[in-house]
């Protein structure tokens, strides 16, 4: 059936494409909402703290 060499191909090629898909799995479901809901967080941070500098400086 397979040459030795044609199974490890096999082998590596099933290799990187489990590693790839399981990656992508992770990336999806943890590290892009991690990195959004992070962002949106800081973001709205910022923003009051703009408010809270235009509050002081309208009051001074």
């Amino acid at each position: 059936m397979f040459e030795f060499d044609q199974y490890l191909g096999f082998l590596a090629f099933l290799t990187i494409l489990t590693i790839g898909f399981w990656l992508m799995i992770f990336l999806l479901t943890f590290v892009i909402p991690y990195w959004v809901f992070g962002a949106t967080i800081e973001r709205l941070k910022e923003m009051k703290e703009e408010k809270k500098a235009k509050r002081e400086a309208a009051s001074h």
